[in-house]
């Protein structure tokens, strides 16, 4: 089964470009996650939509932060991916009379909806700002540090 990895990838990115205090090309994005530039332009066009980040056409041009990573929390990125499934079970819909289906689904609803609301409420309270601490705290307790772009 095949996971939904943008929200992970884009908040990698993120880092990256307020770390790096410039704009980054698509390819270079797309180096950076190993994938096509084509890809990573329509990925953050939900992000220059939202207001997340700013692109420029052109020699020097490239993508930017719009916002500091501290107005920037999870669930806004989540949202501006287009709120991906974050689930990958599903209800099974193969007899819809019978009742055992019926009370099947119901419970694992109940559940669903309970679990994606304690996640939405976790998402919005964490900031990109607060993962970029966690990595800086990360990255000085490095023995052989390797700088920022470590994770190549």
């Amino acid at each position: 089964m095949r996971h939904d990895s943008r929200l992970s990838r884009m908040l990698h990115v993120l880092i990256h470009m307020d770390r790096h205090n410039g704009s980054a090309t698509s390819e270079k994005i797309a180096q950076m996650l190993n994938t096509n530039p084509v890809v990573v332009r329509r990925t953050m066009a939900g992000l220059r939509e939202d207001g997340y980040v700013r692109s420029e056409k052109g020699h020097g041009g490239g993508w930017t932060l719009a916002r500091p990573l501290e107005e920037i929390s999870l669930l806004n990125i989540h949202r501006a991916l287009g709120s991906p499934e974050v689930f990958a079970i599903g209800l099974a819909i193969d007899h819809p009379d019978c009742l055992v289906e019926q009370s099947v689904n119901a419970a694992l609803r109940d559940a669903f909806t309970e679990a994606e609301a304690f996640l939405v409420s976790r998402f919005a309270s964490v900031t990109i700002a607060d993962i970029a601490r966690d990595f800086d705290d990360r990255y000085s307790r490095c023995d052989q540090p390797q700088g920022p772009a470590a994770c190549n």
